[in-house]
């Protein structure tokens, strides 16, 4: 492969994002792409796609593309200019060559466009090579787009079933049973508290291997039960919280942000996130679909605790929440037809593990020409 020396500035241009208030945000379908990617959509595109978005400072190394027209918001740059260079090509090499770039502002002081425009960096200028390399790697994030696809289905339908058998209390044989204060004649009158508890094992990550999963808060997606990323132990320094594979992880700052969602592995969690474990284990489904509910959350910020810089969730005020045991029939019922989504979310969540190390295995052996197309 052809590879040549230049100043990033030579290869594209690169842009500061607009800003766009919540409020002046009108409906549309727009995405409107933060420095953590899409984060809303408008009715107005202020770029034409394709397009290419990563973070200014925090998130350096995350690099989006944006296949329709957009709107960058001012904490991202985008590619302005893409000076007859591959898009899908361009998003890739961004990300290799930000990838491991310092966020801290104070440490890094020149970290902006006009650093990143003369940073010198070696790259293919063929167009068909630039391609084909991009296909190559492409094939990896469509499968992956894939099983998230299917993932939201499956959750949809996790969420639709709680809904219909504990919210609106249409679950089988309701016609015959009478409804007495809100809940059905049988049930057991129950608080989440006497359903599971808070575990907090606190952990050194230095006493851990290296490669121990860690999720953090920024790891966990907002209204989504699958925890399908994670960083390593090796990664922080600070004592974090244990749990084991099948626990629940619920972020308590701004429980508003909707951060719940069940474990593939074992780990260590951010102290910023409470571990739930259900006291036995057929009522983990069952709880985890109450905790991770829209009734539950908007309870859970009504009444969470008003920190020095940021509310969080009060467990004491989360053990609270009424939450009527079904008969074991039932409950039995639902804990299988929850259990067959959740075996398929974490068949998928690790599949889309092994295909993200896999890519970003290959993805600098063939920005490096070691690799050749």
């Amino acid at each position: 492969m052809s590879w040549e020396t230049v100043r990033l500035g030579d290869f594209l241009t690169l842009k500061r994002g607009y800003d766009l208030p919540s409020s002046q945000r009108e409906s549309g379908d727009i995405p409107v792409v933060s420095s953590s990617g899409v984060t809303g959509y408008h009715n107005v595109a202020k770029v034409e796609g394709p397009g290419v978005v990563t973070g200014r400072y925090g998130t350096l190394g995350e690099v989006f593309f944006i296949h329709e027209d957009f709107w960058p918001l001012n904490t991202a740059l985008y590619v302005q200019d893409f000076k007859g260079n591959d898009p899908r090509f361009s998003a890739y090499f961004l990300k290799t060559i930000l990838t491991g770039t310092s966020s801290d502002k104070a440490a890094v002081p020149g970290v902006n466009r006009n650093d990143l425009h003369a940073r010198k960096v070696t790259v293919t200028r063929d167009l068909a090579q630039q391609k084909a390399i991009a296909a190559i790697l492409s094939a990896y994030d469509d499968l992956i787009e894939n099983n998230q696809r299917r993932i939201a289905l499956l959750e949809q339908a996790a969420r639709l079933l709680y809904r219909e058998w504990f919210v609106h209390l249409r679950f089988p044989g309701h016609e015959h049973v009478a409804i007495k204060d809100g809940v059905p004649e049988g049930w057991e009158a129950q608080t989440l508290g006497d359903l599971c508890e808070e575990v907090r094992e606190t952990v050194n990550p230095e006493a851990l291997e290296p490669d121990t999963p860690y999720i953090g808060l920024e790891h966990m997606p907002r209204r989504s039960i699958s925890l399908g990323e994670w960083g390593t132990a090796e990664q922080v320094t600070s004592s974090k919280h244990r749990f084991h594979e099948g626990d629940i992880l619920f972020g308590k700052i701004r429980p508003y942000f909707h951060k719940v969602g069940i474990t593939f592995v074992e780990g260590i969690a951010s102290s910023d996130a409470i571990v739930i474990r259900p006291c036995e284990h057929d009522l983990r489904n069952f709880v985890l679909m109450t905790v991770s509910s829209d009734s539950f959350v908007a309870v859970t910020a009504q009444t969470m605790k008003e920190g020095s810089k940021m509310p969080r969730a009060d467990w004491k005020q989360m053990r609270a929440y009424p939450t009527p045991l079904p008969p074991s029939g039932l409950l039995d019922n639902f804990d299988k037809s929850i259990q067959t989504i959740i075996e398929q979310l974490k068949t998928l969540t690790l599949t889309n593990q092994k295909l993200r190390a896999a890519r970003d295995l290959l993805l600098p052996r063939l920005m490096n020409g070691e690799v050749t197309v």
